[in-house]
């Protein structure tokens, strides 16, 4: 993709590089393939990537290899974390309010009000598992 236009978040989501580059990826059906087959691993890169949510979640994920930036747009959502001392709940109600998840720390979100959220995921090694 040429890089000397506008791009929209909603249709190309951003691959942050290892070496300060970045890489506009166009979101379709097959866009996480397509990064697997474009990036390997996705060791040292990030995803900057747009999420609408309009109820829970029906898994958690944990990013070992980084932090994950949640960056809420519009609506109201609590991302749950799983730390060693329990469950810590952290509301994000206002637009631009964020949270950084720890490495290594699973996590999930209970939708309150439909919501848009911005993420920059360090996404090598992403784990998931089904919400209880």
């Amino acid at each position: 993709m040429d890089k000397d236009k506008p791009f929209n978040i909603l249709s190309a989501y951003v691959v942050l590089g290892d070496k300060g580059d970045t890489t506009p990826v166009p979101v379709g059906d097959n866009f996480f393939q397509d990064l697997a087959d474009k990036f390997g691993d996705f060791s040292g890169r990030r995803l900057v990537s747009h999420f609408s949510c309009d109820r829970d979640w029906d898994s958690w994920e944990m990013h070992p290899h980084g932090e994950e930036l949640v960056y809420l747009l519009s609506g109201r959502v609590d991302f749950v974390l799983e730390q060693e001392d329990g469950q810590t709940s952290v509301a994000l109600e206002h637009p631009g309010d964020y949270v950084i998840v720890p490495r290594g720390v699973w996590h999930t979100a209970k939708v309150h009000e439909p919501c848009s959220i911005l993420f920059v995921t360090p996404g090598e090694a992403t784990q998931h598992r089904a919400c209880k």
